[in-house]
């Protein structure tokens, strides 16, 4: 796969605890920000799938699938009535 470079701004303190992370783990330091963005990018898509999920749990039925699951129910009660 093709890797771009790309420059980025942080503050002094955080480059050196990334800088003091790197060396601690014996990656370079741009694996960190690899990490770090691979780890982020995931959380995210993975919340959007969360909320796309919780969305179509969440969706009530019309009043057609209503009158069908009443109308089911009923056919389940007939079909059952006795045998408990």
């Amino acid at each position: 796969m093709a890797t771009i470079k790309t420059a980025i701004s942080i503050q002094e303190a955080l480059f050196n605890r990334i800088d003091e992370l790197a060396r601690d783990l014996q990656i370079p330091r741009s694996h960190i920000f690899v990490r770090a963005v691979e780890d982020y990018v995931n959380r995210e898509e993975n919340k959007r799938l969360l909320e796309r999920i919780n969305q179509s749990c969440n969706d009530e039925p019309d009043d057609r699938e209503q009158k069908r699951l009443r109308q089911t129910r009923s056919s389940h009660r007939r079909m059952v009535k006795g045998e408990w």
